[in-house]
């Protein structure tokens, strides 16, 4: 297990299409690992493999009630739309509204190769949302309908 630097605004692998992981190994169980400690010492509630530059569809997210760990996640249903506040590891010290799905469910594989489907809401639907953006090189920015602190620019 390590921390890994995060990718920041600009880097190029930020906005590219992560590929499926087609076979779970020792070195996605390694992956989701190091994603889980980067994230929480950064700290954060959510991170995707290619904000530490691994292109592989992985994420983490912890919003208060556990770490949840998901390879290949997909929206697979959602519902509503809320607006609310978000920022980004990769993007220090930017905020701003963005709209998402209210209610929304997702389906992936756990380290296990299990498929698990979550049906999640409020933020815990939010930091999937934002998570699984980051897997097609989709940036919070890219959905801001109002900017709160700090309008980034790329660099």
């Amino acid at each position: 297990m390590a921390i890994h630097k995060i990718l920041t605004l600009g880097d190029p692998l930020l906005r590219e299409k992560s590929q499926p992981v087609r076979k779970i190994t020792p070195n996605v169980w390694k992956l989701l690992d190091n994603l889980a400690d980067t994230m929480y010492d950064a700290p954060g509630v959510g991170l995707a493999a290619p904000q530490i530059g691994v292109l592989k569809r992985v994420i983490v997210v912890d919003v208060g009630e556990g770490l949840t760990e998901l390879i290949n996640p997909e929206v697979i249903a959602a519902s509503g739309e809320e607006v609310g506040a978000e920022g980004c590891l990769s993007i220090p010290g930017a905020q701003g509204e963005v709209p998402r799905a209210a209610v929304v469910t997702v389906r992936g594989l756990d380290r296990h190769g299990r498929v698990r489907e979550i049906r999640a809401e409020g933020l815990y639907a939010r930091a999937l949302q934002h998570e699984i953006d980051h897997l097609d090189g989709i940036l919070f920015i890219d959905k801001v309908v109002r900017w709160l602190e700090n309008q980034p620019g790329e660099r």
